[in-house]
């Protein structure tokens, strides 16, 4: 058996510090470690998919450019979120931002000023509003005939590609055929303005022609793996699909969520090898805590 490595008091770099957490070896600290090396050997092993999944409010919690940086560089291959996440990055795409709401306000005053609330960042209504101007003019702008044929993910990629801001994950994603898939888009503001829209023009996206799309993915991959920030929809569809292949070959789970009561957010990934959703032979590994903390941390660690 080894000993428990206690951590130096003299580290200064990130990378060190990752690398103390794994030598540490137990409770929080091991599983950070071993995490990180997880996500090390994704980064580097040039015949592995990798997803990068997504629930919670990561986009406005600041993740934004280490998500579009990982995109950027070939980290990830597919990205799986919630519709809110697309949405938070649109709207600073489309010239709005996110902002740390005042501890003097109460959400009566804020909903009186014309803002939303998530956890202790806000949203003007205002941006909201130039986010809706953006989409309606992306919609009009698509031939007639892709208005009932596409799919989630190619309506994301077509976005992309009329987006300017060069921090956006949706274009950059769109840029490097980087695929993104939102089984849950239609719970959203985007899927609120996709059905308004839809009021007045023929407009129906292929749900599941989204599948057929990953499903080729899978089944083409020689090595497959998987980072999880949260859980909820967004990761049970990158887990789910891989049951084409007999599961991931590596995977990392960030989340708060508790396996207590039995939901997929909070279920420990070795549940997954049951359900065909994790190799028997794969390497994972579940981090307990606030992915908007840790995730910065080893991407950080990893690249630098």
């Amino acid at each position: 058996m080894d000993k428990v490595s206690h951590v130096d008091a003299n580290l200064t770099l990130i990378s060190d510090y990752l690398r103390a957490m794994k030598n540490t070896g137990v409770l929080g600290a091991g599983r950070l470690g071993r995490a990180t090396e997880i996500v090390k050997r994704m980064f580097d092993d040039k015949n592995c998919y990798t997803f990068l999944s997504m629930s919670g409010p990561m986009v406005p919690g600041g993740l934004r450019n280490i998500i579009r940086h990982l995109i950027e560089n070939g980290h990830v291959q597919a990205v799986v979120t919630s519709g809110a996440n697309i949405v938070h990055d649109l709207v600073e795409a489309y010239g709005g931002g996110h902002y740390r709401v005042p501890s003097s306000k109460d959400d009566k005053e804020l909903r009186e000023a014309g803002m939303g609330r998530i956890a202790d960042i806000f949203v003007h209504e205002k941006d909201f509003e130039l986010f809706e101007k953006g989409i309606y003019k992306f919609l009009d702008s698509l031939p007639k005939e892709l208005l009932t044929t596409l799919a989630p993910s190619e309506l994301l990629t077509r976005l992309g590609k009329t987006i300017e801001d060069t921090d956006s994950i949706v274009r950059q994603a769109a840029n490097h055929n980087v695929p993104i898939f939102s089984p849950g888009l239609m719970d959203s503001m985007l899927g609120f303005h996709l059905y308004t829209y839809s009021t007045t023009k023929n407009l129906a996206l292929d749900f599941v022609k989204d599948l057929r799309i990953l499903g080729k993915i899978v089944t083409e991959q020689k090595k497959m793996g998987a980072i999880m920030l949260g859980g909820g929809l967004a990761k049970h569809f990158t887990m789910g699909s891989t049951i084409l292949r007999g599961g991931l070959d590596m995977a990392v789970q960030i989340t708060l969520d508790r396996p207590e009561g039995g939901s997929l957010s909070g279920a420990p990934l070795v549940e997954g090898v049951s359900w065909q959703k994790v190799q028997t032979s794969a390497n994972f590994e579940t981090v307990i805590g606030d992915a908007t903390i840790i995730f910065p941390l080893m991407v950080l660690g990893i690249l630098h």
